[in-house]
């Protein structure tokens, strides 16, 4: 027997809400119930308490996605499971194509080292502060980086401190008497040895990262990689990416042909050579750096946070891992998984056409100005009409809020938005932030923008 699923709507909303579930055909039933407010968002816990005392004999209930409140007394008072559904009515055919596939991101296989570059160069507490950033963002290692002709003399300190703390830590330098010293204060890891100074690994515990002797020879890291293999001793390889036009494509070949060869061994890759040398969005560049990782099965990576434009790079890394892990483990492409990656863009950015939204402004029956994009450009009607235009100052003389400052800021920073939605290709929603996925600093704390909108912007509650 299918499940029974009770869709609950506001006025403005029930055609679209039908049409959709209509055209889904959907292995369930359902019914559509019409609360008696106009819009939607505006349906609150104990109107529907009030309203209707039972579940009309469905085996679940939907609310709309922007209807607040506690799920946990809706549920008790209904005796069924109650759930919020996509702030979209178009997105319901995803919300359940997501319900039957749901994708774990708890779980992946790649660790991150973080590396903290100019440690030589800061403070022990600066570095504390760098350390617990990155591991915030997703890092499993701090990398405490050395440079070449720079003293380090607070080395052993900040090593011991960061191990204190709880970190795991790992020393990166090609000078000896540096990784001797990181390795000697405590450190996990240490980067990077060559078949030359392999003898460091008999003087300390720390997990050596080997790299060839002959940057891009492959053959000088056997040698090494038998020597540790007959002690029984772990150590990750790195054969090294290289940046665009500088032997990339050679490289990757390259750490194929080397997991082709030891299909058992740890490798890492330093993903900075792409994500800090090269001017493009690193979101991307992650994206497709994992997914090589998860295909050769890659288990830890070098990442950085240096140029500018590279300032969530640790947190991308982290996000892509992950939706690269369940893509693997669901033997499925690396599609509708999870939206973090997609900051500039979106797989759906204009969820209405023009006829559909004058359809909608032709229902409006109050002065308040709802904005949508679509492909045609940005839309902004209330009772007294529809304006349509590609640039948010062509609006203003239509708007008729010369007059009034607040309600004028309120509409410019909504257009703005939306402006800014439409010419990327994003999903734009009236009184929502955009999204940029993990591009961008998560709040801490939800506002919530009716406070600071001045009288006649915001939707009218309807008296109960």
């Amino acid at each position: 027997m299918s499940e029974k699923i009770l869709f609950i709507t506001g006025k403005l909303a029930e055609k679209q809400v039908r049409q959709v579930l209509e055209a889904m055909q959907p292995e369930f039933q359902y019914k559509v119930h019409v609360m008696g407010v106009t819009v939607a968002a505006l349906i609150t816990v104990d109107m529907i308490i009030r309203r209707l005392p039972d579940a009309l004999g469905a085996d679940r209930v939907i609310l709309p996605g922007r209807c607040r409140g506690d799920l946990a007394v809706l549920s008790q008072h209904f005796g069924v499971p109650v759930e919020r559904g996509p702030e979209e009515i178009k997105d319901l055919p995803q919300h359940f194509g997501m319900a039957a596939h749901h994708y774990d991101l708890s779980n992946y296989r790649t660790k991150i080292f973080a590396e903290i570059v100019d440690a030589p160069n800061i403070g022990i507490e600066a570095i504390l502060q760098r350390a617990a950033y990155y591991v915030a963002n997703g890092a499993d290692v701090i990398d405490i980086g050395c440079l070449p002709g720079t003293p380090f003399p607070h080395l052993r300190e900040t090593i011991q401190t960061l191990k204190q703390a709880g970190y795991t830590v790992s020393i990166d330098s090609l000078e000896d008497a540096d990784l001797l010293a990181g390795a000697g204060a405590g450190a996990d890891y240490m980067l990077s040895l060559t078949e030359r100074s392999l003898w460091i690994a008999d003087e300390v515990a720390a997990t050596p990262i080997l790299i060839p002797q002959t940057h891009g020879d492959l053959s000088t890291l056997d040698q090494a990689i038998e020597t540790l293999l007959a002690k029984g001793r772990a150590f990750i390889v790195d054969p090294i990416l290289d940046p665009i036009h500088f032997g990339f494509t050679e490289s990757v070949v390259r750490n194929h042909a080397f997991r082709q060869r030891y299909p058992e061994v740890e490798m890492m890759m330093g993903v900075g050579n792409l994500t800090e040398l090269t001017h493009a969005d690193t979101s991307g560049i992650n994206a497709l750096l994992l997914g090589i990782c998860s295909e050769l099965d890659i288990g830890h990576i070098l990442a950085t946070e240096v140029s500018k434009h590279a300032c969530r790079a640790i947190r991308e890394a982290d996000r892509a891992r992950r939706i690269m892990y369940a893509a693997k483990q669901h033997n499925t492409l690396p599609k509708h998984i999870a939206p973090d990656l997609l900051t500039v863009h979106d797989t759906a950015p204009f969820l209405n056409s023009r006829e559909e939204i004058e359809t909608l402004a032709g229902q409006i029956k109050d002065p308040s100005y709802r904005i949508q994009v679509s492909g045609e450009g940005l839309h902004v009607f209330n009772r007294d009409g529809l304006h349509t235009a590609l640039d948010p100052f062509e609006l203003y003389p239509k708007l008729g809020v010369e007059a009034d400052g607040g309600h004028a800021f309120y509409l410019g920073v909504e257009l703005a938005r939306a402006e800014i939605a439409w010419q990327l290709g994003k999903r734009f929603t009236q009184d929502q932030p955009l999204n940029w996925g993990c591009a961008s600093q998560a709040a801490e704390t939800t506002v919530d923008l009716h406070t600071f909108k001045p009288a006649g912007t915001t939707m009218k509650r309807h008296e109960d």
